[in-house]
């Protein structure tokens, strides 16, 4: 073993004679049979004594073994291991990477696309810019606030929806003991009251849907446009299940379209019994487009028609109205020009009914009855207004 003196740089570059060179704090400068150079650093961690290796003396330099030597006598002394500090940390990824991981995990779980491409791009838009670099096991309520605090009064709701996302992947840092916990509740203490009102998809009143899609069949909107939108009203659906609907689902000769359940928010298949307006439909989009992939394709080779394509057209047409809005006009009607029961309305939409307990007995999907139910609703829709339509 060496002197105890302190090294030099000089020292650790020329010296050759193999043994342990001491430059304190448990440092050694280690000079092998062959030459090769590492340094190496004698601690007691939680009650054991422990030689921890600081990398090669040819890439680590002598200020940086010492440097390293330091914090690892720190962190022993505070009753922690370094060496499991040290693999923790270089691991521990910035809150862009953290997230995007997250975004990656998550992607099976959406009901569609276009969730997964929100959940990323307002992080990219308006967390990334200021927050992306940080590891995230540092990111703290300041740090939020950074992300939040223009946006929060301008843009609320996207700012909430921001917020959630960070807290998701913060939760996400915390499962794999980057970080405890997330500051959510102090954050959301350091922002402004804003006065929140709950504001209900705009709808058409039942009795001007006719004339809508009327409007619709003679406006010069793509083929494939007007069929979806049309198909979408008559089958009571949600925009993206229509638009992402591909022929695999589609039973022509059964008259059944079974939405599987990662498209649909009740994740569990949901099998629409189809009129004969909604078959026809089917039948024009098999003979213009084939009857492979997506049953209403998009502009581009291989998507299907975007959102926009049909709200856009909507607006086109003179309604201030959402696609979404077409599901309450349905039952709306259903409750002020039917009787069909409760059950059987709320099975149209997709929506569950009743407490686990009674979903638990009830198993049937009342498809025959919804079936009718779909059919008046198609015929009511086609009717002349001026004749009297039985129902139910």
């Amino acid at each position: 073993m060496g002197s105890s003196k302190k090294l030099t740089a000089v020292f650790v570059k020329s010296v050759k004679e193999p043994g342990k060179y001491g430059d304190g704090n448990g440092l050694y400068l280690v000079v092998s049979q062959t030459g090769a150079k590492r340094w190496e650093q004698r601690l007691t961690i939680q009650g054991k004594r422990c030689d921890c290796g600081h990398g090669s003396a040819s890439i680590v330099s002598l200020a940086d073994a010492r440097e390293k030597a330091v914090e690892y006598l720190r962190i022993a002394g505070n009753g922690a291991d370094p060496r499991k500090e040290k693999d923790r940390n270089s691991e521990i990824l910035t809150f862009e990477a953290a997230a995007r991981e997250v975004h990656k995990g998550l992607l099976g779980s959406w009901s569609n696309e276009k969730h997964g491409n929100d959940f990323i791009n307002s992080l990219q838009m308006h967390a990334f810019p200021k927050i992306g670099t940080v590891l995230v096991s540092e990111v703290g309520s300041s740090d939020l606030l950074k992300v939040l605090a223009p946006i929060w009064t301008s843009k609320n709701e996207t700012a909430r929806r921001v917020f959630q996302r960070m807290e998701t992947v913060l939760k996400w840092a915390a499962a794999k003991e980057w970080r405890d916990g997330t500051p959510g509740d102090v954050t959301l203490k350091g922002l402004p009251k804003v006065r929140r009102t709950k504001s209900h998809r705009k709808a058409l009143p039942y009795g001007k849907v006719q004339e809508m899609v009327s409007a619709l069949r003679a406006s010069n909107a793509m083929t494939q446009t007007k069929l979806c939108l049309e198909f979408v009203i008559l089958t009571a659906t949600r925009s993206s299940e229509a638009r992402y609907a591909q022929w695999n689902e589609i039973d022509l000769k059964k008259a059944t379209w079974t939405i599987p359940a990662a498209r649909i928010k009740m994740r569990r298949d949901h099998t629409v019994p189809l009129s004969l307006r909604a078959i026809q439909i089917l039948k024009d989009a098999q003979c213009l487009y084939g009857s492979e992939g997506y049953v209403f394709p998009g502009a581009r080779n291989g998507r299907p028609l975007s959102d926009l394509a049909l709200s856009g057209r909507v607006k086109e047409l003179g309604y201030d109205v959402t696609v979404h809005g077409f599901r309450t006009s349905f039952r709306t009607w259903t409750q002020e020009r039917t009787t069909f029961a409760r059950e059987i309305c709320e099975a149209a939409l997709a929506h569950l009914v009743g407490d686990e307990v009674e979903r638990a007995y009830a198993r049937s999907d009342l498809l025959e009855k919804r079936r009718k139910l779909m059919e008046a609703w198609a015929d009511y829709l086609a009717a002349d207004r001026g004749k009297v339509v039985r129902i139910g």
